[in-house]
């Protein structure tokens, strides 16, 4: 919109918090000293030229002008309707305020240019349906409200500007809203925005319509359902006294259930109150369904029923050693158990202190082990019922303890329903995957096992749901874990831990022809005697097809292998009987994908070029084998230092370290080159990058693949070695030796060096792996050298590898 070029020199009237419009006419009050300096400016003005006196009307808003008035006429001036001076102002149009200026009166005079507020003729198509859109929004608008004489006056406005400014008289609109109004100078502009805001509000009105309804539709529901109630609890009345009953016959069927189920005297006593609540309570209360509910939780718990237990100890062995082969500790741990449990009873030491004599057992071990069968074997052997918690992935405390009885869907915790699920109050109760637990703001689940797996605590457990006390003493709990160290330090010491650190080649071959393939045979519907696999294709199955500490991947090979038969079969390509032989294997389920290192041919090894040592390491899925290399960089590089690649933890990097220190302060006394360590980069490097590494028991390999480096010695392909190392050089001892040895006899290593205070754990080792290991323990590194490096070629110049 253009302005006009002719200026106008106006008295200022100030509007507080309010706004006027073009074509607005509005009653003012002349006894604020404001409105009147301005009437009276303007009335001083007008005398001096024709026409009636002319102001400015300006919104003031938290004391800020507008940059935009309106140019009003003052059409009369006498009282208002309460007896006040007042004035009658008519809005003619806009004003862009410009600088101010001097006039008669004590008004504030300025100066400003009136705005073009015209549209060109005709209107286009669009403004036209803009036009009937807003009128009829305004219509609707007027008709709820009952003004129906000023629909017609609406309707007869044509004049796109003054259509856009009639929104002025909407109460709905805010001041901010109003200034938005008046300084939009563009009439179709304007136009849009009193639409969208007259539209905006129909809107709103229509929601709050809706919840209006809504509510009143609400409260006539509840009255109408409460007269209907009260007039269902009358027919009641009369029904039972013409049938002659009593009235409360739920309550006191409650009562009647509590005084007969054989009860602890405090849950008797709580229940018994709870049935004193729900006869007070009403129909319409929430509290009736909680309190029913509870009652129905605690009459269903089973707290008088136990199991008794089977104290044929040798009965119970043989039923152990028939459902798992190995596992010879946790055997022996259930057997004394059981010994224990049958000579308390015997001498009347059943309960002692109120305790009896439960187990809190945690099975730590790798996976496919066998850790969660065994404990529905645990419960076959001592003849009690069985129940598996899954605590993998939660982390809800409530989990544990219970949700408390207030909150909607409430429930007992998993202990409690485990319970409850048993039948019996000394069940066998397996905690499975405790390593798992994890904790956010809904609390700890951890934390709230200990109370659970404390054999001090848990005869006294409380559930927040139940809120009584329950005996879990006799309890036995099996709790399993793959990595101990993912257990809270304060529950771990609450278990007694027994470690499943894998099996042997043998044992695994046992455990496939007893258990794994009659399992598999009956799943992949083949009968014992169509389908047998013979002992050597079982051994190269589990030595070379499968590298594992448990079975899972040895059942899954076999079940291949059987697959594969039964389809050849099928097919019309294999007859029935079928005997699996180890030359057999390649051609059903393809090559080997576990070579030993010692198999294959001397050029291909790892081991074949100096720098390059054999550890062994253990992860959460047993132990395993891990190899080291080392490099020195070209001198020309300039690329001083130590590098270490392979996603390592900061305990490993410290032993490398460690490692490069004691080379280069004691090189010369084992006879190496160490003047290469102070001008060439080193580089170790531990393959499988994407897998990270840390702990100190790489040390000794580490400091063998340097020593090998520069010597040119080869390291030896069949020996592998464990140990952390000090700046002394001596050797320290680590854990997990067991699955250590275990991963290298998996290997194809037949020489192991451990530290020499790890010494005693050899007695944990199975006696068929050290037969086939030669293990040294060693207490300096000079030791491992020596045993470890490969005798130097006759006048053979060291090959030392350097990195590109």
């Amino acid at each position: 919109m253009a302005s006009t070029s002719t200026p106008l020199t106006l008295p200022v009237l100030p509007l507080d918090d309010e706004v006027v419009l073009p074509g607005m006419v509005v009653p003012l009050d002349l006894s604020d000293s404001e409105v009147r300096a301005a009437v009276e400016a303007a009335q001083a003005a007008a005398r001096t030229t024709p026409g009636k006196p002319r102001v400015l009307l300006v919104p003031r808003i938290d004391g800020t002008y507008a940059g935009t008035g309106v140019l009003g006429t003052v059409e009369q001036v006498g009282r208002l309707a309460d007896g006040d001076p007042g004035a009658l102002i008519r809005g003619l149009g806009r004003v862009r305020i410009g600088a101010g200026t001097t006039g008669p009166g004590a008004a504030l005079w300025v100066e400003g240019t009136r705005v073009d507020e015209s549209v060109p003729e005709p209107l286009p198509g669009q403004v036209t349906e803009l036009v009937k859109e807003y009128k009829a929004l305004a219509t609707a608008w007027l008709r709820k409200r009952g003004a129906w004489q000023v629909v017609d006056r609406v309707q007869a406005i044509d004049d796109v500007s003054a259509l856009a400014d009639n929104s002025g008289y909407s109460p709905f609109l805010t001041t901010d809203q109003k200034v938005e109004l008046l300084e939009t100078a563009d009439p179709v502009a304007r136009l849009k925005l009193a639409t969208q805001q007259l539209r905006d509000h129909l809107a709103e009105q229509d929601v709050a319509e809706s919840i209006a309804k809504d509510v009143q539709e609400g409260v006539d529901k509840q009255q109408r359902e409460f007269l209907l109630r009260r007039q269902l609890e009358a027919v009641r009345k009369e029904l039972r006294e013409l049938n002659g009953e009593q009235e409360g016959e739920e309550s006191d069927d409650y009562r009647a259930r509590v005084e007969a189920a054989d009860l602890p005297e405090k849950v008797r006593e709580a229940a018994l109150k709870e049935v004193d609540k729900l006869e007070r309570s009403s129909d319409q209360s929430p509290e009736g369904s909680w309190i029913r509910t509870w009652l129905d939780t605690v009459l269903e718990m089973p707290w008088s029923e136990r199991t008794e237990d089977a104290y044929d100890i040798q009965a119970a062995q043989a039923v152990l050693d028939a459902e798992h082969s190995g596992l010879q500790d946790v055997k022996e741990r259930i057997t004394e158990y059981l010994a224990v449990r049958k000579r308390r009873t015997d001498r009347g030491l059943g309960v002692v202190g109120g305790r009896r004599g439960g187990a809190v057992l945690a099975l730590v071990g790798p996976p496919g082990v066998g850790k969660t069968s065994l404990g529905e074997s645990v419960a076959h052997a001592m003849g009690r019922k069985f129940v598996r918690v899954a605590l993998g992935g939660v982390r809800d405390e409530a989990e544990i303890r219970g949700h408390r009885r207030t909150y909607v869907g409430a429930l007992p915790g998993r202990i409690v329903r485990a319970i409850k699920e048993a039948g019996s109050m000394n069940p066998v109760v397996l905690l499975d995957e405790i390593d798992k637990v994890g904790s956010d703001f809904r609390g700890d689940p951890a934390a709230a096992l200990l109370e659970v797996l404390d054999p001090a605590q848990n005869h006294t457990f409380r559930d927040h749901y139940l809120e009584v006390e329950l005996d879990l003493s006799d309890v036995v709990f099996l709790a399993t874990a793959n990595v101990l160290e993912a257990i809270p330090e304060a529950l771990a010491d609450r278990m007694e831990i027994v470690r499943l650190d894998g099996y042997t080649e043998d044992e695994k071959v046992v455990i496939a022809r007893d258990h794994l393939l009659p399992r598999q045979l009956e799943r992949a519907g083949l009968g014992k005697d169509e389908v047998a696999i013979d002992e050597g294709a079982l051994r190269k199955l589990a030595g070379e097809y499968t590298r594992e500490a448990g079975v899972r991947t040895l059942e899954r090979s076999i079940a291949r292998l059987l697959r594969k038969v039964a389809a050849q079969h099928e097919l019309g390509e294999r007859e029935l009987p079928f005997t699996v032989r180890d030359e057999d294997l390649r051609s059903l389920i393809g090559r080997p994908h576990h070579v030993p290192e010692s198999a294959q041919d001397p050029a291909e090894r790892r081991t074949s070029v100096p720098g390059v040592a054999t550890g062994l390491a253990v992860t959460g899925a047993g132990g395993d084998v891990l190899y080291v290399e080392a490099s020195l960089a070209d001198p020309e590089t300039g690329a001083a230092g130590l590098t270490l690649t392979g996603q390592l933890g900061d305990v490993m990097k410290e032993s490398a370290q460690i490692a490069l220190s004691f080379l280069r302060s004691r090189g010369a006394e084992l006879e190496l080159p160490v003047g290469d360590l102070k001008d060439r980069g080193v580089h170790i490097h531990f393959p499988a990058g994407a897998v990270p590494k840390d702990g100190p028991s790489a040390g000794v390999t580490m400091t063998t693949a340097l020593a090998s480096l520069l010597s040119g010695r080869l390291v030896r392909t069949d020996v592998a070695m464990t140990g952390e190392v000090s700046l002394t050089g001596r050797v320290l001892p680590i854990g997990g030796v067991k699955q250590k040895l275990l991963a290298a006899h998996r290997a194809g290593v037949t020489t192991v060096i451990i530290p020499k205070r790890n010494e005693p754990d050899l007695d944990d080792v199975p006696a068929e792996v050290l037969d086939k290991l030669d293990v040294h323990a060693v207490s300096d590194v000079r030791q491992v050298l020596e045993l470890a490096l490969a005798p130097a070629a006759a006048d053979a110049a060291p090959e030392v590898p350097v990195a590109a």
